[in-house]
């Protein structure tokens, strides 16, 4: 089906509905880091399937989500080949941006005629395979009674330290340090605006939940699995199809 014509179709139905969920992938990104000649969440696993594909296949197992919006670079060539490119809840392929922020913007805006203020959007790392569905149900349970939303994270248990501009050396306290993953899960309205606010600001973010954090809001923290990593260099594909064998 055509993807506008699949749009309409969505904004008919879902402005029907209360609270609805959509997954946002943003997946612009070209890998630097991997050495490779193809981006990273291309790359093939093991188990015969792209980093990509891997995380939709689990994520699109959730029967909460309505549909998904992919960013891709907009001179991307490999998404056309995913088997997720047909896919029923695929409701829009958006270009990309400079940041990944911007890639997330330019998602959203693809859902205006779509989603409600109070809809759950849940942005995924492309290069996050590992994800668990149980991880997933869970932040969906935990996180959609709140009025803002909150994220997957892991506690720190390794010890911190950090250098200063003169090479003095500290530990930092890590008892309430926590590592942010992915999905982050927030209101569509409140996530829209903080991103928005960011990019007026020229502010550089690294997570929604930054540019949420920053217009004031508290965010819920769900406890996620170690597992989940986010795939960086080649010995990380390793670990991820250790990751995925013990699934």
């Amino acid at each position: 089906m055509n993807l506008d014509l699949k749009k309409q179709n969505y904004s008919l139905y879902w402005h029907l509905k209360k609270d609805q969920y959509f997954l946002v992938i943003p997946a612009s990104g070209i890998g630097q880091r991997m050495n490779s000649n193809i981006p990273k969440q291309y790359l093939h696993l093991e188990n015969g399937l792209t980093i990509i594909d891997q995380c939709l296949q689990v994520l699109l197992e959730n029967e909460s989500i309505s549909g998904f919006v992919i960013a891709v670079d907009k001179k991307d060539t490999h998404f056309k080949s995913s088997i997720y490119s047909s896919h029923s809840k695929l409701i829009s392929i958006v270009n990309g941006g400079k940041e990944r922020f911007h890639s997330v913007l330019n998602a959203l805006n693809s859902l205006n005629e779509i989603a409600q203020p109070n809809d759950w959007i849940l942005v995924h790392d492309s290069v996050r395979p590992c994800i668990k569905k149980n991880d997933i149900d869970k932040l969906i349970e935990e996180v959609s009674d709140d009025d803002v939303g909150g994220i997957l994270s892991t506690k720190v248990f390794d010890t911190l330290k950090q250098k200063d501009t003169d090479g003095l050396v500290s530990t930092i306290d890590r008892t309430k340090l926590h590592l942010a993953q992915t999905p982050q899960m927030f209101r569509f309205g409140i996530l829209k605006k903080a991103i928005e606010k960011v990019i007026e600001l020229n502010m550089h973010i690294t997570d929604e939940s930054e540019a949420i954090e920053f217009l004031g809001y508290s965010i819920k923290i769900v406890n996620g699995s170690s597992s989940n990593i986010k795939i960086t260099t080649q010995e990380d594909i390793s670990l991820a199809n250790y990751f995925l064998r013990e699934l």
